[in-house]
């Protein structure tokens, strides 16, 4: 597609943090992405060579950690973008289908025959319903305010939170030495949508104390 939405107010607020550089590659990444309407490619390098930042594949790749989701086999995916890209393809067949009605009744109004044509199919709008993803259960060792408040993020982020997602999440937090727990608490904390070990590593963040009290352990304990 040759054109997308771009509500200025949504953006600021989610790139306020980013480098000039960083917030450059983000923009042209989402161009790129919208260009072709398909992941990116898996390797930041050949990424950062098609949007011509050569120089800046480390820029690239954090832009690349923070706003997409590595999918194996595919590559680079953006939820929202994809949201936009589907919504902008049924708009196209809705206009194409109403194109071919009025044509039809145009054709029907002046036709000569008398009796009605009994193979033409009733027109109508109705779209099959689109079919919803089954509910992530919560993880074993996550309280329910955790879980909530976490997908209440990815929701508010328009990231829905996808089970390929949540399995990255929890890989990235056995390599940082944190609990899933954790790790989601920091990310609801900082705003974040996901979780990487090296986003703690470089700051120093160690793990931290946290205290339950959920039907999940049975008692309160401090870990």
């Amino acid at each position: 597609m040759h054109y997308y939405s771009f509500n200025i107010g949504d953006y600021a607020s989610h790139t306020r943090h980013l480098t000039a550089i960083e917030d450059l590659a983000y923009r042209r990444l989402l161009d790129l992405y919208y260009l072709h309407e398909q992941p990116l490619n898996e390797s930041s390098t050949t990424v950062a060579r098609l949007i011509n930042m050569r120089d800046y594949v480390q820029e690239v790749q954090a832009v690349l950690e923070e706003f997409f989701e590595l999918v194996d086999g595919q590559g680079w995916i953006n939820g929202r973008a994809d949201e936009e890209i589907a919504k902008y393809h049924s708009k196209l067949e809705s206009a194409s289908r109403a194109g071919r009605a009025s044509a039809e009744r145009r054709a029907n109004a002046g036709s000569t025959t008398v009796q009605p044509n009994k193979k033409q199919e009733p027109i109508t709008n109705n779209q099959e319903p689109e079919k919803k993803q089954p509910a992530l259960a919560k993880p074993a060792g996550v309280s329910d305010q955790v879980w909530n408040d976490f997908l209440k993020q990815r929701k508010a982020l328009k990231a829905p939170l996808t089970e390929t997602a949540l399995k990255a999440i929890i890989k990235e937090a056995d390599k940082a030495g944190w609990t899933l727990e954790a790790a989601l608490t920091e990310s609801s904390t900082r705003g974040w949508r996901s979780f990487k070990a090296e986003w703690v590593a470089k700051d120093g963040r160690r793990q931290p104390a946290q205290t339950f009290n959920d039907k999940d352990y049975g008692e309160s304990r401090e870990i």
